[in-house]
C-alpha cells in the first residue's frame, strides 16, 4: 500500500495522463475525519470525465490502493472516486463552477505546489 503523499502524486499523475486540467489538491484533515485529501479536476466533456475516473481507478489499483466506490459515472458531469484517504472529484467546468468545492472546503494547494512539496 502506498503512503499518503505517494498516493496523492499517483492520483495527480493519473489525472494528467488523460488530460484533466485545473487540478486542485485540498488538505481537509483539519476539517473532516472522512478523508485526508480532496482532489478536484476538470474534464472537457462527460466522456472525458468518465475516462479520467477509469484511469484513476486503474492506476491506483495497480499500486495496491483499494477502491471504496465511484459515483456519478452514468451522467459523467461529476464523477467521484473514493479511495478512502483521498476523494477525487472529476467535473465538467459548468458543474465545477456551480458547486465550487474549493470555496466550500477552504484552503487549497495547486497541483504544482503539491508536487514540489513532496519532491523537496
Amino acid at each position: 500500500m502506498l503512503e499518503l503523499e505517494a498516493m496523492k502524486l499517483a492520483v495527480i499523475d493519473a489525472l494528467e495522463d488523460i488530460k484533466a486540467f485545473d487540478i486542485t489538491v485540498m488538505d481537509v484533515r483539519k476539517l473532516t475525519s472522512m478523508t485526508n485529501y480532496m482532489i478536484v479536476a476538470s474534464a472537457n466533456s462527460t466522456r472525458q470525465a468518465k475516462a479520467v475516473a477509469d484511469n484513476v481507478r486503474e492506476k491506483l489499483r495497480e499500486k495496491g490502493v483499494p477502491l471504496r466506490g465511484t459515483e456519478g459515472e452514468k451522467e459523467g458531469e461529476w464523477v467521484l472516486v473514493d479511495l478512502d484517504d483521498i476523494v477525487v472529484h472529476i467535473m465538467i467546468p459548468t458543474a465545477r463552477a456551480y458547486y465550487n468545492l474549493e470555496q466550500l472546503w477552504g484552503e487549497t494547494e495547486s497541483r504544482r505546489s503539491a508536487s514540489q512539496a513532496s519532491n523537496a
